[in-house]
């Protein structure tokens, strides 16, 4: 890998309210657009026991009027602006954001602002906004050919601690025994200023949008944050296997899931590259050689949460291989392209394309992501994760050099320690159709 490789020079500039909100701008004046974005560090993972699915609630909850800003006005008011505007609830935050016009930044951080200080909670929107989320459930869920698989599906086979392994979405005994009380202590608790991060990209000059910024945040009240979880595993000493039942496909699937190393470890990064000769499209070795070549699987592709993930995670296979084949004898097959990895350093006319599609689409992220719709969502995200997890928003320029740096001594060593059967999850999906014949 050439090491001359030009270095990333993304401005980044950041600061803390006094409030202890995080704020981080990065000025782009290559178009008169402005991207914001508001990550509260609450997620799936974070969620209390007994509140399954609220951090996922809530994403809905955020957008149902706040003090100042009725039902559904703050997205007519970004709509009318020729802006657009989402939200998603992931492991460790919850995000919501918007892509406008530069001139209606003051709009956006002044409508941000508004549901951060006095969120509407009330019996109606606790009702409707519930259902609404029940139902997503039953149309992407469980009504749907292998939904959730194997994000829903795999860590609660992978995991013993109940904050990596309950169900995300949310069990609908939680669901339903939530109060307005609740739901409120909830806001008050993970919804405050000093529990987020305020992200600005676009067009416009940085000390605008920090002072902006105090305008409309610095005198929201912080509130006293709850002990983080204790999100850590105990050490897995042997394999772990599940089964489900698939209602819909006609096809046997199988997840095959690996525990990462530590995030920010040199383990990480050559884990990280790992993946990527495994499941690096077309070209990877899962689907070359299980697909391409063996012809078991119709479908094998695969991928690791990198840098958007704070806590235990893993690289997980997901394989739909053909009815004649077994799940023992698919398996055996998978196991065959690991053990290659452990045998033999990866020759370096391989790792180096490698790195460069790796370098290719962290580049690709930074300047598109999220479907490329939302303008810069994904230089946005990096910078709220690296803010957040690492306390560092300025890593979105160097990190990539540890992972280009990655050796084939190191991958291999790397596969050696960590794609072992005793830090691994199996889970396999059976069709209905097939009578559970394996």
């Amino acid at each position: 890998m050439n090491s001359q490789a030009r270095k990333l020079h993304i401005p980044v500039e950041h600061t803390t309210l006094s409030n202890g909100l995080r704020v981080v701008v990065s000025p782009d004046r290559s178009a008169p657009v402005a991207t914001v974005g508001v990550y509260y560090q609450i997620g799936f993972r974070i969620e209390p026991r007994g509140r399954s699915g609220f951090a996922h609630l809530f994403e809905h909850m955020m957008f149902q009027g706040s003090e100042n800003a009725g039902k559904m006005e703050h997205i007519r008011l970004i709509n009318s602006s020729g802006g657009l505007l989402n939200g998603t609830t992931n492991y460790d935050v919850t995000n919501y954001f918007e892509a406008v016009p530069s001139n209606a930044l003051e709009r956006v951080l002044w409508l941000e602002a508004d549901r951060m200080r006095a969120l509407k909670v009330d019996d109606e929107n606790l009702r409707n906004q519930r259902d609404v989320v029940k139902e997503e459930v039953r149309v992407n869920v469980m009504n749907q050919p292998y939904g959730g698989f194997s994000w829903l599906d795999l860590p609660p086979v992978a995991f013993r601690n109940w904050p990596n392994a309950h169900n995300f979405y949310g069990d609908f005994a939680d669901l339903d025994a939530a109060t307005l009380a609740d739901v409120r202590n909830f806001f008050h608790t993970y919804y405050a200023p000093n529990n987020a991060v305020l992200l600005m990209l676009g067009d416009f000059e940085p000390a605008e949008a920090f002072a902006l910024a105090k305008r409309y945040f610095d005198d929201i009240p912080p509130h006293p944050l709850p002990p983080s979880p204790d999100v850590s595993e105990p050490p897995q000493t042997e394999e772990r296997r599940g089964e489900v039942e698939e209602k819909f496909g006609p096809l046997p699937a199988m997840a095959v899931g690996y525990t990462a190393p530590p995030r920010g470890t040199p383990d990480w990064r050559a884990f990280t590259i790992l993946d990527r000769v495994l499941h690096g499209g077309r070209a990877g070795r899962v689907h070359r050689h299980l697909v391409l070549e063996k012809q078991i699987a119709v479908e094998a592709d695969g991928s690791v949460d990198t840098f958007d993930a704070n806590g235990p995670t893993q690289m997980v296979t997901r394989i739909f291989h053909k009815p004649e084949y077994t799940s023992d004898a698919t398996l055996a097959a998978f196991d065959q392209v690991i053990g290659e990895l452990q045998e033999r350093e990866i020759a370096e006319d391989e790792l180096d394309p490698v790195k460069v599609k790796f370098r290719a689409d962290y580049y690709g992220m930074l300047e598109g992501g999220m479907g490329s719709y939302m303008p810069r969502f994904g230089l946005m995200h990096y910078l709220a994760c690296f803010t957040l997890f690492d306390g560092d928003p300025e890593r979105v320029n160097t990190v990539l050099d540890g992972f280009l740096a990655v050796t084939p001594a190191e991958a291999q060593a790397a596969a050696r320690k960590y794609l072992v059967p005793r830090n691994r999850a199996v889970l396999l999906r059976r069709p209905v159709a097939m009578g559970g014949a394996r």
